[in-house]
């Protein structure tokens, strides 16, 4: 049984919270909030009658027997959390983003290159039935030579109803791009690589606040792709990725339905269900600790989709590559 404690006792923190208390190999020895009734209430729904609740993070980490740390506080905090958790000798779970910026992101895989300690971003595609089906179709050969990839996100509200978190509005570590974007752009990374450049016209909410507006382009592994984001509009939310093949075409929609050709006659769903991600992460996570393998997504992998969002920001309709100075 692995002891965890979780910094940040908000919705995907107690979504985390939910899955330790299903899942055999794990306890939740800790929770720590800035706001001790959010710890406090985390803690007595998903905790043990051992599980202790603090206001601070360092309390949390140097607790004795506590093996690992689920960092889920907002981006701008996830440097201090998951450096003095790897200090104290503890494994990591990090929520995405990595970071709310790249040069963060880059400090952090340094720190995961410098430590035996197991370490792991919350990626969930890496998990997701339909987008794996998607990625081992793409690759088969299915839909023929991909030609496009198409990323498109509809908001009708941001942040969504659901989300009653101020900093998601902020430009320098909120928006839907960081919030959202970067499930999407990992999984372009895991369909063609990393991506080579990037071009992008970025319109704001007003100064220093998220980003309502994007039409932009990119290359990955040969393969363009496209970007384009609305927010504050009629509607329903949207949160697609479509490949498009001389073939065919493959959709993931509502983060779990993968369809074939989309829209067309011959559309047909191949997969439709959501699968339990979070469990998945756990137990690839456990694996890990005890040298039995697992399947993470690395700080360094999630730093490189971190770069492609700095540089959209950047681009101002220019071409910019990721990590040059994006």
């Amino acid at each position: 049984m692995m002891d965890i404690g979780i910094v940040g006792c908000g919705v995907i923190g107690n979504r985390l919270a939910a899955a330790i208390d299903d899942h055999a190999r794990f306890e939740l020895a800790a929770a720590c909030d800035l706001d001790a009734d959010r710890a406090e209430a985390l803690a007595t729904e998903h905790g043990t009658e051992r599980t202790t609740t603090t206001t601070d993070h360092q309390t949390l980490v140097d607790l004795d027997g506590l093996d690992a740390v689920y960092v889920g506080v907002p981006p701008l905090a996830h440097r201090e959390v998951v450096a003095d958790a790897l200090a104290a000798d503890r494994h990591v779970i990090c929520e995405k983003p990595i970071a709310a910026d790249a040069e963060t992101g880059r400090a952090l895989a340094s720190l995961e290159a410098e430590t035996d300690r197991v370490t792991a971003v919350n990626l969930p595609f890496r998990y997701t039935p339909g987008f794996v089906r998607l990625r081992e179709l793409v690759e088969s050969g299915a839909i023929g030579d991909p030609r496009r990839v198409e990323l498109r996100f509809r908001f009708p509200q941001w942040p969504r109803e659901w989300q009653d978190v101020a900093w998601l509005e902020s430009r320098e570590q909120g928006g839907p791009l960081r919030e959202v974007g970067t499930h999407f752009l990992f999984g372009v990374q895991e369909l063609f690589g990393p991506v080579e450049t990037v071009s992008a016209d970025v319109g704001y909410s007003g100064p220093d606040a998220y980003e309502d507006d994007v039409v932009g382009s990119f290359r990955a592994g040969g393969v363009r792709g496209s970007i384009d984001l609305l927010c504050d509009h009629e509607g329903d939310e949207e949160n697609v990725v479509t490949v498009v093949g001389d073939g065919g075409s493959l959709s993931l929609t509502e983060w779990y339905r993968l369809t074939r050709d989309r829209g067309r006659e011959s559309e047909a769903t191949l997969v439709d269900e959501r699968g339990d991600t979070v469990s998945a992460l756990l137990t690839e996570f456990a694996e890990a600790v005890e040298g039995d393998g697992g399947d993470l997504v690395s700080f360094a992998e999630a730093t490189r989709v971190q770069e492609v969002l700095d540089a959209v920001h950047a681009s101002e309709c220019d071409a910019v590559r990721p990590g040059d100075g994006g």
